[in-house]
């Protein structure tokens, strides 16, 4: 499933949910139904490569590993 932004009507808070294309989610902070879907921005081509190996770099630094594949971990 993809991660979509979405907009609360009714609270007025954005949010990125891990939903199917035709889900209609409710609001995580109010409950509320009254979500609007966020037109997302593409990555820019040939730039995710490089961003993918900053974010990994940084995750790294900091002691996070959940976005490093298993073989990555060394597991």
């Amino acid at each position: 499933m993809p991660l979509y932004g979405f907009h609360c009507k009714q609270c007025d808070k954005d949010s990125e949910l891990l939903v199917g294309f035709d889900d209609k989610p409710p609001c995580p902070a109010c409950g509320s139904r009254r979500m609007e879907r966020l037109a997302s921005r593409p990555a820019p081509p040939g730039k995710s490569k490089n961003v993918m190996k900053a974010a990994r770099a940084q995750a790294a630094r900091e002691g996070h590993l959940s976005n490093f594949s298993r073989k990555e971990r060394g597991l």
